[in-house]
């Protein structure tokens, strides 16, 4: 496995002048992949259901779809104000009147289709199609895009990461 790609949504914010107090402070970073490439390898299923289809990858395939942190402003139990975050999946209408969306077998093809700035998510092939269709919407997999459609640029993320911090 490769080294783990780290967010980069903060490379997009100019850095705030070092204090005497956040000097030696680092940003907070997801340790998601350090938890993925430390879990064992997955079993077989050896419990007799039928494989994929040919040229349907496996179940826990890993995809790149692009998706982006939100946050829910509400209140708690209490009362008192709170965020909620969530990931939000980008999801496209389709010529043929769906709507999809996209996920890559390889992260430097949705880099090279949707453009540097495009946030993403890591998940399995599977749930990701489970909750599309759930929601009636299906997957296209490696989709091909004219060049220059991306929806994210770098000033966008800056915005982005500035709201949320």
């Amino acid at each position: 496995m490769e080294a783990p790609i780290p967010s980069r949504i903060l490379d997009y914010v100019e850095p705030e002048p070092q204090t005497a107090s956040s000097q030696g402070a680092q940003s907070p970073r997801s340790r998601l992949l350090d938890y993925v490439a430390a879990a064992p390898p997955a079993e077989p299923v050896t419990d007799g259901r039928p494989g994929p289809k040919p040229g349907v990858p496996p179940y826990h395939t890993p995809v790149f779809v692009p998706a982006h942190p939100r946050y829910a402003d509400t209140t708690d139990a209490e009362g008192r104000p709170a965020r909620v975050a969530f990931i939000a999946y980008e999801l496209y209408a389709h010529p043929s009147g769906g709507t999809v969306a996209f996920a890559f077998t390889e992260l430097g093809r949705l880099v090279d289709a949707l453009g540097d700035a495009q946030p993403w998510i890591a998940v399995s092939i599977g749930s990701l199609a489970q909750g599309m269709r759930e929601h009636g919407a299906t997957v296209v997999l490696d989709p091909r895009l004219a060049p220059g459609q991306h929806n994210w640029r770098p000033e966008d993320l800056a915005a982005f990461a500035r709201e949320v911090r």
